[in-house]
């Protein structure tokens, strides 16, 4: 069956790779993710991975411990190069050949991030994972994201969260929770709906990239978005632009 994606960009959460232990990373989550990738990766997608740090360091809350906001959030860079590496790890073991290209140089452990580069390694059939945020404090990785999708020419970002979509509410907290199953860009800055930052949603509204917000514990669901299955929340300039 034909991929209704060629080439995308998954946005993983650091607290993604922690599963249930909620911090660190869990081998068995790893694993799993990998072995989605690879699946969906047979179906010749081009595929573009961006992991967050926040199973091991998140930029905001440290400041709040009074460190300063820009050490802070650098280091949170390095926590994603950390996760980058366990998932290039997880993924070459599956057979996956994999390339990890870091916002902040550090050669000895990744290549330095180069927009050629990475899109070459796309047309070779690697996955590229991309670390270190976009090498500037004050910028989360949702922006990196969005910023990423826009320069390699991405189809659509899929937004992999531990809730099956957007919610009006926290539906972790609050039982009867009314979930989304599309809105716009526009609906999820003025709703202020905790989806991605509002210069991630800006970015994509701009250069037009919907976003596919879904549970990454489900197995078998990052190749049922690519697949263009309706699962999760989708967001994009109209309602109705997915079907």
């Amino acid at each position: 069956m034909e991929t209704r994606y060629h080439r995308i960009v998954l946005k993983l959460s650091g607290e993604a790779l922690a599963g249930n232990v909620g911090y660190g990373i869990d081998p068995d989550v790893l694993t799993r993710i990998a072995s989605e990738v690879r699946l969906a990766k047979s179906k010749g997608v081009e595929i573009v991975i961006i992991v967050g740090g926040g199973n091991i360091w998140r930029g905001i809350s440290g400041s709040e411990k009074g460190i300063d906001r820009a050490t802070s959030d650098y280091m949170g860079m390095l926590a994603t190069v950390i996760n980058a590496l366990a998932l290039q790890d997880a993924l070459e073991k599956q057979g996956v050949p994999t390339r990890v290209q870091s916002a902040i140089e550090m050669r000895e452990v990744a290549e330095p991030y180069i927009r050629r580069r990475a899109i070459r390694h796309l047309e070779k059939g690697r996955v590229v994972i991309f670390a270190g945020g976009t090498g500037n404090p004050f910028f989360s990785t949702d922006t990196t994201a969005a910023l990423r999708a826009a320069e390699i020419e991405a189809e659509v970002i899929l937004m992999a969260k531990r809730v099956d979509g957007v919610y009006d509410s926290d539906p972790l907290q609050n039982p009867a929770a009314r979930k989304f199953k599309r809105l716009t860009y526009l609906d999820v800055l003025n709703k202020g709906l905790a989806v991605m930052d509002s210069t991630a949603v800006s970015l994509c509204m701009e250069n037009k990239i919907p976003i596919i917000v879904f549970d990454v514990n489900k197995e078998g669901n990052i190749l049922r978005a690519i697949m263009g299955e309706e699962i999760g929340t989708f967001i994009g300039g109209d309602v109705g632009e997915q079907g």
